[in-house]
């Protein structure tokens, strides 16, 4: 017997993400159509649809279903947009599907264009880089984790006029993405 993913999908966003207010029927068709389970490990495929952080390579993780539902719905994206993830491969996965054109970068690097109407980052930092609100088109959103300390808020940065603002919409527990994390402060 084949485990039925297409059922597991349908199930994560009946149970994890329409019941956390994930209502953007854009974003809900997307996830139950994104396959989740081509990102994991095999020996996590099975785990796929969790309501868990997933590590799908060293110090890299796709967030939970109800995160990144909620994240994604921030940006609020539409199908013509331009988009670009960073670390974020099922983020990617439900802009795609959604009618999104995206552009996938890691962690570490540095945007190589800018007018993004939508960055989704699937992972926390301690600070935005300058590089990413750069990034942004006018009109462009931008949805991470900053974190500091044990839990972190999910935040939204938008651009209008050349100006980058920012709200906290949720709170959000993510690990760290590579390069992101505190510095480390001087003691004696």
């Amino acid at each position: 017997m084949t485990f039925d993913y297409q059922a597991a999908r349908l199930t994560m966003v009946e149970s994890q993400v329409r019941t956390n207010d994930v209502t953007d029927y854009l974003i809900q068709d997307a996830m139950r159509i994104a396959p989740r389970e081509d990102l994991c490990p095999p020996a996590k495929k099975a785990i796929a649809y969790a309501e868990a952080d997933l590590q799908y390579a060293p110090g890299l993780y796709l967030l939970s279903p109800r995160v990144i539902g909620k994240l994604l719905q921030a940006i609020k994206p539409l199908a013509t947009e331009k988009a670009l993830a960073i670390a974020a491969p099922y983020g990617t996965q439900v802009l795609r599907v959604a009618g999104l054109t995206v552009d996938e970068i890691g962690a570490e690097q540095t945007p190589a264009r800018a007018a993004y109407e939508v960055i989704v980052v699937e992972g926390a930092v301690n600070a935005v880089p300058d590089s990413w609100t750069a990034a942004l088109a006018d009109g462009g959103r931008l949805a991470v984790i900053v974190r500091d300390g044990p839990m972190g808020k999910a935040r939204l940065y938008t651009k209008t006029d050349g100006r980058v603002v920012s709200y906290e919409a949720f709170d959000a527990a993510a690990a760290y993405l590579p390069g992101h994390e505190p510095k480390a402060a001087f003691a004696f």
